[in-house]
């Protein structure tokens, strides 16, 4: 049996794979602090809930990346500290995000997510760490697919050019 049979907890990470945990869980820090901020912008009650939805996720993410880091001797990164609460109505109006941008933000990290765990998938050894980001990257798709119900039922959504002409044959 080689080193890398048996069970997969019990094998040593690839230097690949510990720098995309550490990475992920220092990202869903930085994106816990944002999306708490961005809470204090939004008006709209149905992206408010979704941030909340995105905070959770990355908490949870956390908890078993944050597992994996300590079994493995791997010290943590930073995190800044939790945001508090703000009134919208404090907020001036040329320093305040709007729904939109806040909906385009949300779902641009959402596909940069996507990405980040197809690659930490298809770098994986060992079978849990595939299987954890797998399961990542079904619950980010299905918020994906959330952000892109409610950018099209609010008309957010900026569309690029559809290409409509095609070439006489």
């Amino acid at each position: 049996m080689g080193m890398l049979s048996g069970n997969p907890k019990d094998q040593p990470l690839n230097y690949g794979e510990a720098i995309t945990i550490w990475t992920n869980f220092a990202t869903n820090n930085g994106l816990i602090a944002a999306y708490q901020t961005l809470y204090n912008h939004t008006g709209d009650k149905e992206l408010g809930k979704l941030l909340e939805e995105a905070i959770q996720c990355c908490k949870e993410e956390n908890e078993q990346l944050e597992t994996l880091l300590k079994v493995n001797g791997i010290a943590l990164p930073p995190a800044p500290p939790e945001r508090p609460n703000a009134n919208l109505e404090d907020i001036p109006a040329g320093a305040k995000f709007n729904d939109p941008e806040i909906c385009a933000m949300l779902a641009a990290d959402t596909a940069a997510g996507l990405m980040a765990c197809s690659q930490a998938l298809g770098m994986s050894i060992r079978e849990d760490i595939a299987m954890m980001y797998a399961q990542f990257h079904m619950k980010k798709g299905q918020f994906a697919g959330k952000v892109l119900k409610l950018e099209k039922e609010k008309g957010w959504l900026i569309m690029p050019p559809l290409h409509l002409n095609y070439p006489d044959e």
